[in-house]
């Protein structure tokens, strides 16, 4: 796993009035601060990639939908630099994804359903605080294609 990523497992509490889960607490060990919680909805076969944070981390759940996350490691000091990691979130897997600053991150929607995405971030949002990476970049080389296994 790439330092400093953490996925929590949601446990999700179901009776016959419907579900209840907590997504994110202040006594969680990679939960530092709070800058502002953020709603999206993604069409299905959108790719959204690649962009990172300076100083940014960002808290992902996706409330429903199923997205392919894909997380590239840029920092220059991470013992995980240059490792990617992908992950599959959403109605069918309940968990939050914590991405630490420098950490290059995007997405993928798959199936015929849009992506409901919340998110927390632990800044306000800054427009010189957000870089950018085409999703087909050749130094994260990453295939977006669905393979048939």
């Amino acid at each position: 796993m790439i330092e400093g990523v953490v996925l929590k497992p949601l446990l999700v509490h179901c009776d016959d009035r419907g579900t209840f889960m907590e997504l994110v607490r202040e006594d969680d060990p990679f939960y530092h601060r709070f800058g502002q919680s953020n709603y999206s909805i993604t069409y299905p076969g959108v790719i959204k990639a690649f962009h990172w944070h300076r100083e940014q981390d960002d808290l992902w759940f996706v409330a429903a939908g199923m997205g392919q996350v894909v997380l590239h490691d840029l920092r220059e000091a991470s013992p995980t630099r240059g490792q990617t990691e992908v992950f599959y979130l959403g109605e069918h897997n309940r968990q939050l994804l914590a991405i630490p600053a420098g950490v290059a991150h995007g997405y993928r929607v798959l199936g015929t359903q849009p992506l409901l995405l919340v998110y927390h971030t632990t800044r306000v949002y800054n427009p010189r605080d957000e870089l950018r990476i085409p999703y087909d970049d050749p130094t994260i080389g990453f295939d977006w294609t669905t393979r048939m296994r």
